[in-house]
């Protein structure tokens, strides 16, 4: 990991085409302005984790509806 000072007005440049510009600093948070084509996927780590979370969840609700439909039909079922 880069650990690097910049203060606001400052520009990291990320391979040729990514640009990450400090904007605004304070004791308790950094704003950054970051500048990438649109093949870039930009997205804050929180939301990736949150929305792996989300398929999970997704998966398991739906591994226990159809094992609760396969148990319904069996229940059902005539010998």
């Amino acid at each position: 990991m880069l650990v690097i000072r910049r203060r606001p007005g400052e520009v990291l440049l990320v391979g040729d085409n990514v640009e990450i510009e400090v904007l605004d600093s304070s004791p308790s948070y950094v704003k950054l302005g970051i500048r990438a084509p649109k093949s870039v996927m930009v997205m804050r780590k929180e939301i990736q984790i949150t929305r792996e979370q989300n398929l999970e969840a997704s998966h398991a609700v739906a591994a226990s509806s159809s094992v609760k439909q396969l148990l319904d039909s069996l229940k059902t079922a005539k010998p």
